[in-house]
């Protein structure tokens, strides 16, 4: 599997965490940056790895910011994409098997100590597809209302 990674400033201590849990699961990754505490703007990175899953450049994403609300509002913002704010493994499980999430949010004050549950659970779990794939799929329509300026 290949994992797209970003941070803001406020993300680059959790995201050496975040890339040992990955190495550690046997994906390949690619990290969008930032790389220093220097103030960045997080919806460019957001933006750059949404669009790089979407158009399936990548298999997953995660994406780290001070509470990680924020990269993952934006990440939403790109078409196709589905990210999730996860804050431990049920959460990164449920994104997958329940939402087909394909970018993990986390927040720069996740406890590292959870960043391996949670990045092996995100990665690892299936959509369930079920009774959940109709939920899905109207959130893909709902997407493309929009797009249409419904």
């Amino acid at each position: 599997m290949r994992v797209a990674i970003g941070n803001d400033h406020r993300g680059c201590e959790l995201k050496n965490h975040v890339i040992e849990a990955v190495s550690a699961s046997g994906h390949a990754y690619h990290d969008f940056g930032c790389y220093t505490d220097e103030a960045v703007d997080y919806p460019d990175i957001a933006v750059a790895v949404a669009r790089a899953v979407a158009r399936g450049e990548y298999d997953r994403g995660i994406l780290i910011c001070g509470t990680g609300i924020g990269m993952c509002i934006a990440a939403n913002k790109v078409r196709g994409i589905r990210a999730a704010q996860c804050y431990d493994g049920f959460t990164a499980r449920r994104a997958r098997a329940h939402n087909d999430a394909q970018i993990c949010c986390l927040a720069a004050e996740t406890n590292p100590s959870q960043v391996g549950v949670i990045v092996e659970n995100f990665l690892n779990t299936e959509f369930e597809g079920g009774r959940h794939i109709a939920r899905v799929e109207k959130i893909k329509q709902i997407e493309e209302e929009e797009c249409r300026g419904r």
